[in-house]
């Protein structure tokens, strides 16, 4: 089973491309991530409907493996968030979830 987080991110106008630089598959996050073991992938989606509306999808191979990066890298993770936070209006966690096979 995998562990998967999830956010929604309301963008704030103009911040679109930076957002998706940043949240994409070779953005910031991604490569902090990378250097984690347990890490699998990102997926950012957009929706079609309200354009500055995305989420995140975050694999990761166990709820240890996060916990562990989380607990390792939380000097990084908070420097990027505050970097990142004048991009959005609003950021949920919609929750974590184990992927059920």
């Amino acid at each position: 089973m995998s562990y998967v987080y999830l956010w929604r991110f309301l963008v704030r106008p103009g911040s679109e491309a930076a957002f998706e630089a940043a949240y994409g598959p070779d953005g910031e996050w991604v490569r902090l991530f990378r250097q984690a073991d347990g890490y699998l992938d990102t997926q950012l989606l957009r929706d079609e409907s309200t354009p500055r509306t995305y989420v995140t999808i975050d694999r990761w191979a166990s709820r240890k493996a996060w916990e562990a990066f989380r607990e390792e890298r939380a000097v990084e993770w908070e420097a990027i968030d505050q970097r990142c936070r004048a991009l959005t209006e609003r950021e949920e966690k919609i929750g974590r979830f184990e992927e059920l096979r």
